[in-house]
């Protein structure tokens, strides 16, 4: 499964979830409450939106674009919310990813 991680720590850590169909999937970062965006660890080339609550987890494919616009909405409350160091780590992401 993955590993779950504060808001404070969204991209400190390396998470990794076992899809059944894709394989290894690897979190890009955590967007808000339980949920968290994931990309096939080799290709990345497809998305997956993650919604954990304390009874499920589901796991939706999205499309690039929905996945980067996700991206750039929570870079955009990190950098509201005075969180430049997360800014900064996900912006990096962000270039590498898409």
């Amino acid at each position: 499964m993955n590993e779950r991680l504060s808001e404070k720590g969204c991209m400190s850590i390396e998470s990794y979830l076992n899809h059944p169909t894709f394989g290894l999937l690897y979190r890009i970062c955590l967007l808000e409450g339980d949920r968290e965006l994931f990309t096939t660890l080799y290709a990345q080339r497809l998305f997956f939106l993650v919604d954990v609550s304390a009874q499920n987890m589901a796991i939706d494919p999205i499309t690039r674009s929905e996945a980067k616009l996700m991206v750039e909405n929570r870079m955009r409350d990190l950098r509201r919310t005075g969180n430049f160091e997360q800014y900064k780590v996900l912006q990096n992401i962000n270039k590498q990813t898409f």
